[in-house]
């Protein structure tokens, strides 16, 4: 067997392992270290430091830990609960209210933290007990609330869509605006779901009366609204008008995130240990899969391997669409078994090259790629965000009604997805008026 045939079966290896339940960074690490000695000697790792200095020095990287920095410190601040609560009783009396009320809030959320553990579990010990007081069936509520604390993978500011910016080589700040539109569009068909829910079978998704939710007072909407909408601003459109680098606008937003905090009085040194400390972890285990997967990537490229990918999907019938079609359903499958920095690190690299030498615009593939990884939070069996749910959620919530509720988002991220590749232009259409704005 030559030694390109061995680095697909290298390829199968690590997904195996990884599927058995082995940590991603050391079994990248191992099985690359394996297969490297074989065959092409331990002096091919020579090269291995300067990669993962490379790595450590990058500074479009930096944001990574300010943004995850942000989203914690946030959830300490109570902002959340603010939200929901003025959601609540602004949507709270028309059918399905409630639910949309939540989808709204993860979408805020989503632009503010980024973070989908720390937004699932919130929304569930806040909004889940609430919805199921009103009479939402499980199924429903679970599924909203699951789908809506993932928007954070694909609104920005997004950890995958930094890291996705890096593996691919796009800029980060143009990565974000090409997400935007599809991401409120994702919104707003979530939206379209429930309310049509809610129309045809009322009990599903009932409204609250009157009495249960007065209405909010004009100062407690700004509160509840203003802080977050203005920290999306700072950070969002110093990227979008050219003013900071994301990077840079990811330090504002940390910042700003402490400010928030401190005027709740929620800022104590217990919370800010306990902020950077999740942060440390976090970051930890990002960069420590970063690095396995360059290793990975390193052998991956040194038998062969990728020449060997590149022909095979360079054959595949339907050309460009063809490749896509392959590329999109081999990322949805491992979704289902494999987290989304797995696939971003061992997949999208391989993938990647290829879309360049067939013409593709990286931009609109990255966003593509986002969109496809953030239903690997909500497939089962291992969709995170389900996961999160379940050990947050009421005992009497099972497992299986989770499963059900989120069938129907996973469907909408699907159409979604289809949407993007059938029209490019939402993708595009932001980055290029922004372009024209600045005059460029």
């Amino acid at each position: 067997m030559e030694i390109e045939a061995w680095a697909l079966v290298m390829f199968a290896v690590a997904v195996g392992a990884l599927l058995l339940g082995y940590p991603v960074a050391f079994t990248l690490g191992a099985v690359s270290l394996v297969f490297g000695s074989i065959f092409l000697g331990l002096g091919f790792f020579d090269l291995l430091p300067m990669r993962i200095w490379g790595i450590m020095t990058n500074f479009t990287l930096l944001a990574v830990p300010l943004f995850v920095f942000m989203g914690v410190a946030l959830e300490k601040s109570g902002i959340a609960e603010e939200l929901l609560e003025t959601m609540a009783r602004l949507f709270g009396r028309v059918r399905g209210g409630l639910a949309v009320s939540i989808v709204l809030v993860g979408t805020l959320l989503a632009a503010t933290t980024g973070v989908v553990g720390a937004t699932v579990v919130t929304m569930t010990v806040i909004a889940l007990p609430a919805l199921l007081k009103h009479g939402y069936r499980t199924e429903l509520a679970t599924g909203t609330i699951a789908a809506s604390g993932t928007l954070g993978q694909i609104i920005p500011p997004s950890v995958i869509l930094i890291l996705l910016g890096d593996v691919i080589g796009v800029p980060v700040g143009q990565l974000f605006m090409s997400a935007m539109v599809p991401g409120l569009m994702l919104v707003a068909l979530f939206i379209v779901y429930i309310l049509a829910v809610a129309w045809l079978r009322p009990r599903n998704a009932p409204a609250i009366r009157a009495e249960q939710y007065a209405a909010p007072l004009g100062g407690q909407v700004l509160k509840g609204l203003l802080p977050p909408l203005a920290l999306v601003m700072a950070v969002l459109g110093s990227i979008f008008f050219g003013i900071a680098s994301p990077t840079e606008s990811a330090a504002v937003g940390a910042l700003g995130a402490i400010v928030l905090a401190a005027l709740r009085r929620r800022m104590t040194v217990k919370n800010l240990n306990e902020a950077l400390s999740q942060t440390a972890r976090m970051t930890s285990m990002v960069f420590l899969i970063l690095i396995g997967a360059t290793a990975f990537g390193l052998v991956f490229r040194g038998m062969g391997g990728d020449f060997l990918v590149e022909e095979i999907m360079t054959e595949l019938p339907g050309g460009e669409w063809g490749f896509l079609a392959a590329s999109m359903l081999l990322i949805f499958v491992l979704g289902f078994f494999l987290d989304f920095l797995e696939i971003c690190f061992i997949v999208v690299p391989i993938l990647a090259p290829i879309a360049e030498l067939m013409g593709i615009d990286l931009l609109w593939f990255a966003i593509l790629i986002a969109m496809n990884l953030q239903t690997s939070f909500l497939t089962p069996p291992f969709g995170f965000s389900l996961f999160y749910l379940k050990a947050a959620a009421p005992p009497e919530v099972r497992i299986a009604q989770i499963y059900r509720g989120i069938m129907p988002f996973v469907l909408i991220q699907l159409v979604a997805l289809a949407l993007l590749i059938v029209y490019p232009e939402i993708t595009t259409w932001l980055p290029t008026l922004m372009d024209e704005m600045q005059g460029l």
